[in-house]
């Protein structure tokens, strides 16, 4: 039998991915866009495979009801909606936000939103939840060898001290969602991911990094950085989220939280990658010193849902040469 899923978020960088693998793999899609008539950002959608299989509708996260009609009759929700909020609606930079201002404008639109959500599910009486979340909720406040998805969490007091809103409204999100579904009986999987490479789906899409440092180097543009940090990043290829997204959804047995990751690299690694790939590239300036270790992870969780992931090689290149390919087109 067929199986229907819904995607919340399907314009976005994750829920377009998902939308893309999930048609081609013979599912039956719903999508929820604030806005499923902006033609700006919905043709690329109905342009994908399969796109017969794709419905699409609006609903807003700030109002539960405008996602029943989505949620009728669907095996999962996913939800992959709640992108990090970095401004308040005026503009001004999360951490500069008093604590009260922190709350209200980046944590409540996630944790409430997400919950909005749920609240549909549950009227719908959907057994299978799945949120697309992120690692900034596994970083206890104590130093650890080797991160795992089960037993660390970010401490959200601490995170709101430190005016770290945007990673707080995850970590409370996350809480809140599991509560809910516990309590609602629902099963529940999070994926964590951080930086999502890949193919280039929508053209709004640049605006996310590491899209826009990429493309501006391959424009003869500024590196992300112009002093390589002693610091790692984590990252994966958006296509290889989307399989670990459908396998969590497919294990009955599969719960609790996912690391969505490849694994993590230090920034010089990254760049001196980019070099080999973008020889004529501005380099940033690399330090005498490479201290920091790149943070270590268990992946036993993550591997047991079967995907074979791309190495930041194969990544970069084929993000690279999605970018030239629509840079060609622009040219035309």
């Amino acid at each position: 039998m067929t199986k229907k899923i819904c995607i919340v978020g399907v314009t976005g960088l994750v829920g377009a991915n998902l939308a893309k693998k999930a048609l081609s793999k013979g599912y039956l899609v719903n999508g929820t866009a604030r806005n499923a008539s902006d033609e700006d950002k919905i043709k690329y959608i109905k342009n994908f495979p399969n796109s017969q299989n794709l419905t699409l509708f609006s609903a807003n996260m700030n109002n539960s009801e405008t996602f029943d009609e989505a949620l009728a009759d669907v095996d999962a929700l996913f939800i992959c909606c709640l992108i990090p909020i970095y401004k308040s609606t005026e503009g001004i930079p999360a951490n500069q936000l008093s604590e009260e201002e922190g709350r209200s404008k980046i944590l409540a639109p996630t944790v409430e939103g997400c919950l909005n959500i749920l609240h549909s599910a549950k009227r719908n009486k959907i057994r299978n939840v799945l949120i697309c979340s992120s690692t900034a909720s596994t970083n206890p406040n104590i130093h650890i060898e080797e991160k795992n998805e089960i037993d660390h969490w970010s401490d959200e007091s601490t995170q709101i001290k430190n005016k770290k809103f945007t990673s707080a409204a995850k970590t409370v999100m996350e809480k809140r969602a599991i509560k809910f579904c516990e309590e609602n009986n629902i099963r529940l999987c999070i994926l964590l991911p951080t930086g999502l490479y890949g193919e280039l789906l929508i053209p709004g899409h640049l605006r996310h990094n590491p899209y826009a440092w990429l493309d501006r180097l391959l424009n003869g543009g500024e590196p992300r950085h112009a002093i390589c940090p002693d610091d790692s990043i984590s990252m994966i290829h958006t296509e290889d989220l989307a399989e670990l997204f459908l396998n969590a959804f497919e294990c009955d047995s599969c719960e609790g939280r996912f690391f969505g990751v490849y694994e993590s690299l230090h920034w010089e690694d990254i760049y001196k990658e980019c070099e080999r790939q973008i020889p004529d590239m501005i380099t940033p300036k690399y330090l005498d010193t490479k201290s920091a270790k790149p943070t270590a992870f268990d992946f036993a969780r993550r591997d047991s849902l079967g995907v074979k992931l791309r190495d930041f090689p194969t990544m970069l290149s084929q993000t690279l040469d999605s970018l030239k390919k629509y840079q060609s087109k622009k040219v035309k």
